[in-house]
């Protein structure tokens, strides 16, 4: 009977402290979501003023100055280099803005860690979820220009698009939980991030086709890369409106499922100290 009364005790505290914790990171989410343009006169557009800005910046230098020509889309039949660099330019941008904002997610909160005890990785979950927010209405805008321009099939391979993005949020959650607790200890890394990240931007095919004479040499190396996955596919469901190719997805999923479990392993061994070292 005892026992009895004990699990029940213990099935209660868990759901209350469930429901706790989903409360707070809703509670975060938003307040980033406020936070993230917060007394900035154009406020939510520059969500979409950013990556309009890059794909024009791109399109003048490679489409226009290059000349890079990109195969069109099959079976959609699209041929638009805009269209084509936004499929892989917007979840590159998800993906590296929501990365960079974990890694000073527990520094910038340093005072509310010291204060009073929390699940700390409630901290990068909100950037993550924030993101995905503005990322879904990037996204959204994407499919009715492709729709516009009459890839119908875009629309059909809906759910592999939110299966991407899905896995795309976890794949930078991962990352963020490794590199925000790492911050705390070694400030550095938000430094050698930007430089990172700027390199693998060009190891990755987003603003030049995987195809490309002089590149495909280099196919093997580039697909070590889980982004080149990751792009390919969300190319294919968008700009070609077919199925991702399915290597292409497991071997990206296995990356994001891999990336969550060795961000949250370390982010666990490293939480004890969080509050001694802020």
């Amino acid at each position: 009977m005892l026992w009895q009364v004990a699990g029940v005790v213990r099935s209660v505290t868990s759901i209350a402290a469930y429901r706790s914790q989903k409360e707070l990171f809703l509670n975060l989410t938003i307040r980033e979501l406020r936070s993230k343009y917060k007394r900035s006169f154009l406020g939510w557009t520059w969500s979409l003023v950013n990556p309009l800005s890059i794909m024009v910046v791109y399109t003048i230098v490679f489409k226009l100055f290059l000349r890079i020509k990109i195969p069109p889309g099959k079976p959609s039949g699209l041929d638009v280099f805009a269209l084509w660099l936004l499929c892989g330019l917007l979840p590159w941008n998800y993906f590296q803005i929501t990365v960079q904002g974990c890694i000073g997610s527990l520094t910038a909160n340093s005072n509310l860690i010291k204060k009073t005890y929390f699940p700390r990785e409630l901290l990068p979950a909100a950037v993550v979820g924030a993101n995905i927010v503005s990322h879904a209405i990037e996204m959204g805008l994407l499919l009715v220009a492709l729709v516009a321009f009459g890839d119908y099939q875009a629309l059909e391979y809906l759910p592999f698009t939110l299966l991407l993005m899905a896995m795309m949020a976890v794949f930078a959650l991962g990352f963020g939980l490794l590199l925000s607790a790492l911050n705390v200890y070694f400030r550095d890394i938000q430094h050698f991030m930007n430089i990172l990240f700027l390199v693998w931007l060009y190891m990755t095919p987003i603003i030049y086709p995987i195809t490309l004479s002089g590149v495909a040499k280099y196919k093997t190396f580039l697909k070590l890369n889980p982004m080149t996955d990751a792009v390919l596919c969300y190319r294919n469901v968008l700009y070609n409106g077919t199925y991702p190719g399915w290597r292409e997805l497991l071997y990206f999923a296995a990356w994001a499922a891999g990336m969550f479990f060795v961000g949250r392993y370390v982010f666990n061994k490293l939480e004890p100290g969080l509050a001694e070292e802020l």
